[in-house]
């Protein structure tokens, strides 16, 4: 059996997750994987660094989050300042990756993993930023050390939107088109029942769906660096959010969601990218469904990417009830899959 000592980098909603997934999980890995993990460092911005070489008691850390304590009082070491000589010291084989996305650089996430990768660990991430930003010379590192970087977090949660094309050899992606933003979809869903456009975004906050500031998700810019992602990677066509002709739902009107109610149809907010001879293009705004669209039954926090190609036509993944456990898995999946073979 290989035991396996993992680094978290980023431990808010979804690092948490993932720690109480290890401890669901910890007999399944084991029996079904011959795999042992144990967490031998975890960095937040706020709330403390611990390092400790025999394994953190993940229990106890969730513990001190919710009490809202240091996680300082677990290390057996002086933890560095310095991210990258803590992810050197940790002693980790892989490191996870979950700090706020920048939309701009993809900083400090792509140092993590760069650091990860440069002293013998996976990397693995819920961080779009590194994917839009620097996939190409992270991806690189990773095969010239012998280590994967996976990321199967970045876009719908753990749908496995990346993997499944690793398992499709010879699919040339030619186009991609959906509803990638949660937010946006629920607040859209809530004004249609009759909330104003404030009462769906504070209940979108009120269930941990949309953040303080939603202005992310609001204007068009979760959407359009998901977007920029599955060409990076699927259309093997470096993009960044900048690229993306955009707009978001902000001018959206209950007037407006009532004169297409009339009419049987719905405002999405629609993700689209496509070829035009050597160049993509991609566009996010929002658009008027009908009921002959698959988008018309998107509703609520359920998202949706479909995929053109040269050889399967369509092919759709939907996404129901996303949290943070959901994307926890994803990371949960690509470790497995790094290190089952």
């Amino acid at each position: 059996m290989k035991e396996y000592k993992l680094a978290l980098i980023g431990f808010g909603n979804v690092g948490q997750a993932f720690a109480r997934l290890l401890l669901d999980k910890n007999t399944e890995l084991q029996y079904r994987y011959s795999t042992k993990a144990k967490v031998t460092a975890i960095a937040t911005d706020s709330h403390g660094k611990a390092i400790n070489l025999d394994g953190i008691d993940l229990e106890k850390a969730l513990e001190i989050m919710s009490s809202g304590r240091s996680l300082d009082e677990l290390s057996t070491a002086p933890a560095p300042s310095d991210m990258t000589e803590f992810i050197k010291t940790s002693g980790a084989d892989a490191m996870f990756e979950t700090t706020p996305v920048s939309y701009k650089d993809g900083q400090p996430a792509i140092s993590h993993i760069e650091a990860a990768l440069e002293n013998g660990m996976h990397a693995f991430t819920a961080n779009k930023g590194p994917v839009v930003h620097d996939f190409r010379r992270l991806y690189a590192m990773a095969v010239n050390n012998g280590l994967k970087f996976y990321f199967e977090s970045t876009v719908m949660d753990g749908a496995p939107v990346f993997g499944v094309f690793r398992e499709l050899p010879a699919v040339n992606v030619t186009g991609i088109w959906g509803v990638l933003n949660s937010t946006t979809n629920l607040v859209l869903t809530r004004m249609e029942e009759g909330d104003s456009f404030d009462e769906a975004i504070k209940y979108a906050q009120e269930i941990g769906i949309a953040e303080t500031d939603p202005s992310g998700d609001l204007h068009g810019w979760d959407a359009a660096i998901k977007i920029s992602a599955k060409i990076t990677v699927l259309m093997d066509h470096p993009f960044i959010p900048d690229f993306v002709e955009r707009k978001g739902i902000e001018d959206i009107t209950p007037e407006m969601i009532a004169e297409a109610k009339t009419q049987n149809k719905r405002y999405k907010l629609v993700a689209h990218a496509w070829k035009e001879g050597n160049k993509v293009k991609a566009t996010v705004k929002p658009e008027l469904v009908g009921t002959d669209s698959i988008l018309y039954n998107i509703s609520g926090t359920t998202s949706i990417a479909q995929f053109e190609s040269d050889v399967l036509g369509k092919l759709s993944i939907i996404e129901d009830d996303p949290s943070p456990h959901t994307t926890a898995y994803g990371l949960l999946a690509d470790f497995i899959n790094a290190v089952r073979n």
